[in-house]
């Protein structure tokens, strides 16, 4: 357990692991650094810390692309990438914070996990 419940971010994983206690790993990200503000896995395979550092390249360039469209009044809500066993969810926040999900994806139903982290991100803005 890399958190605190202590602060917001710790929280936020916290109510997500009770949400979501099959998941995978979850942290709550610093787009800005890519550090994890808090994190919590249940596989040893999968270190969220390191995750959300790459993560965070994914989200800048994206950021980079919207604006090379000039999709301006858009925002990213959040990224999906699906591999042939989990579902990886980037939920990104109003204050340069995203929250990083992985669940199994026999064992998650997708809605489910995306109304999870949307119901959460409040917290930390």
């Amino acid at each position: 357990m890399a958190y605190s419940t202590n602060n917001a971010a710790g929280k936020v994983v916290q109510e997500i692991i009770n949400d979501l206690p099959s998941l995978v790993a979850v942290a709550v990200v610093d787009t800005t650094s890519g550090m994890s503000l808090a994190s919590h896995t249940n596989s040893p395979s999968i270190n969220p810390d390191t995750a959300a550092a790459y993560n965070t390249e994914v989200v800048k360039q994206k950021q980079k692309a919207m604006a090379a469209l000039k999709l301006t009044g858009e925002v990213i809500e959040d990224i999906l990438i699906t591999l042939s066993n989990q579902i990886h969810l980037l939920k990104i926040t109003e204050n340069n914070k995203f929250i990083y999900l992985v669940v199994n994806s026999r064992d998650t139903n997708l809605a489910i996990a995306r109304e999870v982290l949307r119901s959460h991100a409040s917290a930390l803005n």
